[in-house]
């Protein structure tokens, strides 16, 4: 038995190159630049998909940006990866993408379908832990505001080198991080639905007709 599927989540170092990493990473700060410019130029209006966002409801103000052609094809690029170390024939459904700034929160929460199968890849900038609770327990109480059980496990610690990418089951295990200190840090959520589960058939590229273009 793989170590995913006895643990429901795991750390996969050096899942791509540093070299690779750095591109994304300077690709995904060029974007959130450009992408800023260009509302502010009226060049697109804020709300035409697939440029990006600063309007994530669950990290405000926080340029972000869902199904980026270049992340999908990184998505494409690691399922071998995925499958390999995972044990499971997935398939991919969707990427998400955050340039994060200092005083970012990310509240416990679990996922939706789509993210059966999470990924965060970290692409540079300071290092941000995230914390996972591998009891796969119901704590949450509010999302929104950050209220959960008292008793609530305080989770694992886990701490990603740029290139490494942590693998979880997003649908069951709350994840979390608290207040980021460091000043940018870009990482990208790839998402992946087990070809034999429960998702998987009602859900190709998360209800799209293909990687690449916005929901």
């Amino acid at each position: 038995m793989s170590l995913f599927k006895e643990h429901k989540y795991l750390v996969i170092r050096n899942a791509i190159s540093v070299e690779l990493a750095n591109f994304a990473f300077n690709y995904f700060l060029m974007k959130r630049d450009a992408t800023e410019w260009m509302h502010k130029n009226n060049y697109v209006s804020e709300y035409t998909p697939g440029f990006g966002t600063w309007k994530d409801k669950q990290v405000p103000n926080t340029f972000s940006c869902y199904g980026d052609t270049f992340m999908e094809t990184l998505m494409m690029k690691v399922l071998p990866v995925m499958k390999k170390h995972t044990d499971l024939d997935v398939i991919p459904t969707y990427s998400y993408t955050r340039a994060y700034k200092k005083g970012d929160v990310l509240k416990r929460h679990k996922d939706r379908p789509s993210c059966e199968i999470s990924t965060t890849l970290h692409l540079g900038g300071n290092p941000w832990s995230i914390y996972i609770d591998p009891t796969g327990s119901n704590n949450v109480i509010d999302e929104h505001k950050g209220i959960h059980k008292p008793n609530a496990p305080k989770g694992i610690k886990v701490d990603l080198n740029v290139g490494d990418m942590l693998v979880y089951s997003g649908c069951e295990l709350e994840h979390w991080r608290e207040a980021f200190e460091g000043d940018v840090c870009v990482q990208t959520f790839l998402h992946y639905n087990n070809i034999d589960g429960q998702f998987a058939r009602n859900n190709t590229f998360d209800k799209r007709p293909m990687l690449g273009i916005p929901k």
